[in-house]
């Protein structure tokens, strides 16, 4: 039995082995609960973010692969995820499995505050864990096969995801104890995911028809990333604030940087478009929020209101033009993951040194920092960069190195065959579509006339047909082309 009480306020009391009695207080515990809700609902909202930015024919496959990666994380976690990041006893690196199987997870107080118990803590850093998975293997999209992603999530938030979060959020990290700053994510979810999103584009190859117009494509259902794009806001107040890990002022202050940074970041990334286009794009917008959002994460329960506006204008402008970046280097990645997460993060870090203050960390009561240059502690941008170039390059190392031994595993390797990727990823390994309609212009650049034709010269094709001529109206020009299975 666990031994707890309430006191006359109503707070909930634990008494542990030795007698001591710990108080939680129970409005922390929900502010809590409720933010691990807020952080849930993101990994949806980067499902229907990506889809809306592909073509069609792969639209589902990545609201898939999202909510996936909670199934697949959420047992990690469950077996040894947890432990792995978060045992007391552990090393500077990875932890141990002191908590295997959550062994022991409970009522006593969290690594994390001793305001909360373990157990909510461990849910809530779970889903931190799993958002992290689905950011990085959205860079399979269009040409990856989705059960080898199932086993490569698994094996990744192992070797990759647990031993980072340990090393910046453990208490006994190497990251942790030099006295890095991150206060929701920069390197453990961003930075990881954002060069795992490189070394999965660089393994997977381009896609079909690479640097050709049928590859300049424009997304297929803005909605869609409108759609992901408010859930991620709205879940990144529980992301950042959340991570306070109680209601205070802190708490509170980060979601006020968070929703501005996000708000400035949005309007600067449309502003960079626009100067080409002429456009007033909601896409820009979108993309530009999450790039505020990404780069004011780890600054969040640190810097005041101003430096927001800094982290919004910054993270927008870097990861704009880093979109480019694929083409100068020749890397397909179609997401832009790693635009919008590794150098979103990697600014978000480095800013952080400059605007981080101690008064603002201290706005819960609690915590104690020398602070960034503001305070004059010049040595923190040092402490800043070592941690960025750590955790970049050992996502990007360990994580194609998963992908080899993965290739050379009968039945693992995630590169699609060619007949896959032109069918599309959705009909190839799910069977299953985003819209009935889908197979009426499976290519870019296919008059959508040539499937009304296909199907006997209705505008209004029987859902039955569609389904039935789905695979011989995929598109005009893949027709009579001799599918081999592409190289990895």
């Amino acid at each position: 039995m666990v031994n707890v009480t309430y006191d006359a306020s109503g707070d909930l009391n634990w008494v542990d082995g030795d007698g001591k009695t710990v108080v939680y207080n129970l409005g922390d515990i929900g502010f809590v609960i409720a933010s691990t809700a807020l952080v849930w609902i993101m990994i949806p909202g980067v499902g229907f973010f990506y889809s809306g930015l592909l073509r069609r024919k792969n639209a589902l496959s990545m609201i898939w692969t999202a909510l996936v990666s909670v199934g697949i994380v959420s047992f990690q976690w469950f077996f040894w995820g947890f432990s792995l990041a978060f045992s007391e006893t552990g090393s500077a690196y990875i932890g141990d499995l002191k908590y295997f199987g959550l062994k022991g997870v409970l009522a006593q107080p969290s690594i994390g505050s001793t305001r909360i118990p373990s157990i909510l803590f461990c849910i809530y850093q779970l889903m931190f864990a799993a958002i992290t998975a689905a950011l990085a293997v959205g860079a399979i999209a269009e040409r990856g096969r989705l059960g080898p992603t199932m086993v490569f999530i698994f094996i990744w938030s192992t070797i990759v995801y647990d031993p980072i979060a340990c090393w910046t959020w453990n208490s006994n990290g190497w990251s942790f104890v030099l006295g890095g700053l991150d206060f929701a994510g920069g390197t453990p979810v961003h930075i990881s995911s954002g060069m795992a999103g490189l070394a999965i584009s660089i393994y997977l190859g381009k896609r079909r028809g690479y640097g050709t117009e049928r590859l300049a494509y424009k997304p297929h259902n803005a909605t869609y990333v409108v759609i992901g794009t408010v859930l991620l806001w709205f879940g990144w107040f529980g992301f950042n604030g959340g991570s306070a890990l109680s209601a205070n002022l802190r708490a509170i202050q980060a979601c006020i940087v968070t929703n501005l940074a996000a708000s400035v970041g949005g309007m600067t990334w449309m502003f960079w478009d626009y100067r080409i286009e002429k456009k007033w794009s909601a896409v820009g917008f979108c993309s530009g929020a999450v790039a505020g959002l990404v780069a004011i994460t780890p600054a969040s329960g640190f810097v005041g209101s101003p430096a927001a506006v800094a982290f919004g204008v910054l993270g927008g402008t870097a990861c704009n033009f880093a979109t480019q970046l694929k083409f100068v280097l020749g890397f397909d990645d179609t997401l832009d993951i790693f635009a919008s997460h590794a150098v979103g993060g990697i600014v978000g870090n480095i800013l952080t040194a400059f605007f981080a203050q101690a008064s603002v960390a201290n706005a819960d009561g609690v915590t104690v920092i020398a602070g960034g240059w503001l305070d004059r502690h010049w040595v923190q941008l040092g402490y800043q960069v070592a941690d960025s170039v750590s955790g970049a390059s050992y996502s990007f190392v360990v994580t194609t190195l998963i992908l080899w031994v993965l290739h050379f595993i009968p039945g693992c390797r995630l590169r699609a065959s060619e007949e896959a990727e032109i069918l599309g990823i959705d009909d190839a390994e799910m069977g299953e579509f985003a819209y009935d309609y889908v197979g009426l212009d499976a290519e870019p650049g296919h008059p959508i006339e040539t499937g009304i034709a296909a199907l006997g010269g209705s505008r209004e094709p029987d859902h039955h047909a569609v389904k039935e001529k789905r695979s011989s109206t995929s598109s005009t020009d893949e027709k009579n082309v001799p599918v081999t299975p592409a190289a990895a």
